[in-house]
């Protein structure tokens, strides 16, 4: 095989291993065409200069740094011996691909050769995919929180060959001269290299304090009682308490979506009747939809706002944001009946669906903050914004008046010098501003966002993170498979459909689920979420299509979940499966974030499946999960936010609703039936819709409830049933829109 162009060995490595280079020879010749090493190093002909083992790597992430100057491993066995066998401490360097402080610190920091010379010549450096290993990034995120207060990344964190950390932080400027003596980066490193040998007891104890804190806090020893509904009450209090009564979401800086959860609100005012509730989900969804948080062209959502009136965000946008989203949305339209509501979830979903979909169906991960700027600088936010000069020259002067009235975008602009598209006023208030009728201004905003969009196409765009995360593609499977129920769309249903095969295709191999595919290849054992989101997603599209193989499909996933995952003598589920590479410790994840944690899913999951089997089993595993869980909502119920819903499901009278066809009768003679249960809601509950005969009964093999149900006088028919008790069969739609909106009051 011929060597790569140019090899030179990083700064401070001598040795040149021949078989290594024969790996990147043939991962050269694996790379799409196209390929282009991301450093600022060359060699005469225009390759680059370094090439390190992340070259052999599929993540996006790793492969940003192939070409560093640094010696990075990937995280694993290799490294860790190496640095024993050198007796050097290990970096270990935790970021995503669409970080941009994790871009700032590779350019100023691992893409500078003095500085990567000294990190070759005294440490073994390691690079990991947060993404790609949570069940890692969740450890040492936890020992930097314990060392210096706060975690974020990149994650910067010093180990031990036995991956013990002493030391660690986040952002770190690369000499001393930016934030004062002794927090640059290079001054960091000399530091710790001179005190790994001279200090070796103290780094030790160190080493010990800091394990048994991550060890404690990963993995509490749980209770032994059921929670009560005080946890809900009191979440709620905390949440009225620290709202932000004039924008909408927490009062607090930066605005995260998932800081406030819409629907934990929704769900809480359903069962107290307390507007108050509705009110702070309606403001938040309001405030989000019209700030600059959401993309107005491209639609879908930035990963959080920098200030408090959700205006200038941070440019990434993540799956799983706008997954989770796009459910907040449709039961935000469900519980109010905003039509707006239902528009924000399906351009989000369009969002997702042009820019965001894998060939097969799957979806990729994310896109960046940054974009291209003048002489190749990544600049933040650049792609996003506009002047009023592009606007008039993407839609012609007088819709290009409109649409910077509505959108607020001025001369002076309102970032940097542009301006991010925003609503300050209601359609209706601007409408009457212009002397347009509302529904004038609504076609022509309707026409220039795809001009604006087809116009900023054209622009040097993100790099978007393409490697398929299982856990995320369940996320948005359920959102597309609930936008297809809630908003009567098969198009959705088979979007989701198509991400779920291509899941049980590609990522689902000899009974083992994987985390991550991309480039033809699964990678990296399937963690808790992975399984939880995707049975999840299994449920809602059972749901939405009504098609039996995706309830056992669910059935199938939950019962390898509860063989791999679940702690059968405490209660609860692990991150980790068995079998999973030993770490410092088997976390219990136990916080929801801005990603549900696998734990508060995998709890709703089981009440679900008890809901539809009968089988006592589930519940009893769902009320394990929740008695370890017990201290946590007591304690601190708003740190287990999305496992709330779970908790409001077990302490509510969950609907059984099962929708009966006619022999012979097409699916679509339900949808008088159906649309009353679309457009209530009713977030406690299950529904089957099947058609007499052979249909019923296969299905009744898994869904007790169905067997001996009759589609009355031959029309379709409606049961609802609560705790296997049913009220009288309808086909009449007011009044099964009667039997939906009983409601059971929450436990004192």
């Amino acid at each position: 095989m011929e060597p790569l162009p140019s090899y030179i060995p990083p700064p401070g490595v001598s040795r040149v291993d021949p078989e290594l280079m024969d790996r990147f020879a043939l991962a050269l010749r694996m790379r799409k065409e196209g390929y282009r090493p991301r450093t600022r190093h060359h060699g005469p002909n225009g390759w680059a200069k370094y090439t390190n083992r992340l070259f052999l790597e599929t993540s996006p992430y790793l492969l940003q740094h192939a070409h560093n100057p640094v010696d990075w491993y990937p995280w694993g066995d290799e490294a860790f011996e190496q640095a024993r066998r050198l007796r050097r401490p290990v970096f270990v360097s935790i970021g995503y691909s669409t970080c941009h402080w994790c871009h700032v610190m590779e350019e100023e920091s691992f893409e500078d050769e003095e500085i990567a010379r000294f990190l070759n010549e005294n440490f073994i450096a390691v690079k990991v995919d947060r993404e790609e290993r949570p069940d890692v990034d969740a450890i040492y995120m936890k020992a930097v929180q314990g060392f210096s207060g706060t975690g974020g990344w990149p994650l910067n964190v010093w180990l031990t060959p036995e991956r013990k950390p002493f030391f660690g932080g986040t952002y770190f400027p690369p000499r001393d001269s930016r934030f004062g003596k002794g927090s640059g980066f290079l001054e960091i490193l000399k530091a710790l290299s001179d005190s790994y040998i001279s200090m070796a007891s103290e780094v030790e104890e160190i080493c010990g304090k800091a394990t048994a804190f991550i060890r404690q806090a990963l993995s509490p020893e749980g209770g032994n009682d059921l929670p009560t509904a005080e946890a809900l009450t009191n979440a709620a209090r905390y949440y009225l308490d620290h709202f932000d009564p004039v924008n909408g979401g927490m009062a607090a800086v930066p605005k995260f979506p998932s800081h406030l959860p819409i629907r934990f609100l929704l769900r809480f005012h359903r069962r107290t009747g307390d507007g108050s509730y509705l009110d702070m989900a309606r403001r938040t969804l309001e405030a989000m939809a019209a700030g600059g948080i959401c993309d107005h062209v491209g639609g879908g959502f930035h990963r959080y706002s920098t200030d408090e009136k959700w205006l200038i965000p941070h440019f990434e946008k993540m799956l799983y944001d706008n997954a989770l989203l796009v459910s907040a949305y449709l039961e935000g339209y469900q519980a109010t009946g905003r039509k707006d509501f239902a528009r924000v979830a399906r351009e989000t979903l369009r969002f997702i669906e042009r820019d965001m979909t894998a060939p097969g169906g799957a979806f990729y991960s994310a896109t960046d903050a940054d974009s291209p700027g003048e002489g190749g600088r990544r600049e933040e936010g650049t792609f996003f914004t506009w002047t009023p000069a592009e606007i008039e020259a993407a839609l012609g002067p007088e819709r290009a008046r409109i649409v910077a009235r509505y959108y607020g975008v001025t001369e002076g602009g309102n970032f940097e010098g542009r301006s991010i598209l925003h609503s300050s006023a209601s359609p209706a208030a601007v409408a009457r501003d212009l002397g347009l009728p509302e529904a004038e201004l609504d076609a022509v905003l309707s026409e220039a966002k795809d001009l604006l969009y087809r116009t900023r196409s054209l622009r040097p765009g993100p790099i978007r993170d393409e490697k398929i995360l299982t856990a995320w593609n369940g996320l948005a499977i359920s959102a597309y498979a609930r936008a297809g129920f809630v908003l009567d769309d098969p198009g959705y249903v088979e979007r989701a459909c198509r991400a779920a095969r291509f899941l049980l295709e590609n990522a689902f191999r000899g009974g083992r689920l994987y985390r991550t595919w991309k480039d033809g290849e699964a990678r990296h054992p399937g963690l808790l979420e992975d399984h939880a989101f995707l049975v999840a997603g299994f449920l809602d599209l059972y749901e939405a299509s009504a098609d039996l193989v995706w309830l056992e499909e669910a059935v199938a996933m939950n019962a390898v979940l509860t063989d791999r995952f679940e702690d059968k003598a405490r209660g609860g589920f692990f991150l980790t499966g068995d079998g999973h590479e030993e770490l410092l410790v088997r976390e219990k994840p136990m916080y929801d974030g801005a990603e549900p944690a696998g734990t508060s899913v995998a709890v709703l999951n089981l009440l679900r499946l008890h809901e539809f089997t009968t089988d006592q089993q589930y519940r009893a595993r769902a009320e394990n999960a929740f008695r370890y869980a017990a201290p946590t909502l007591k304690s601190n119920p708003i740190s287990l936010s999305e496992m709330l819903l779970a908790l409001d499901f077990l302490f509510d009278r969950p609907k059984q609703v099962v929708v009966v066809i006619p022999r012979g009768a097409g699916k679509d003679e339900a949808a008088p039936l159906l649309s009353v249960f679309r457009g209530r809601f009713v977030p406690n509950r299950v529904l089957s819709v099947v058609r007499e005969g052979q249909e019923q009964e296969k299905a009744a093999r898994i869904i007790p409830l169905v067997r001996g149900k009759e589609a009355s006088g031959g029309r379709v028919t409606a049961y609802v049933c609560e705790e296997r008790t049913c009220m009288p069969p309808t086909d009449n739609p007011a009044e099964l829109l009667q039997q939906l909106g009983t409601v059971q009051p929450l436990p004192p």
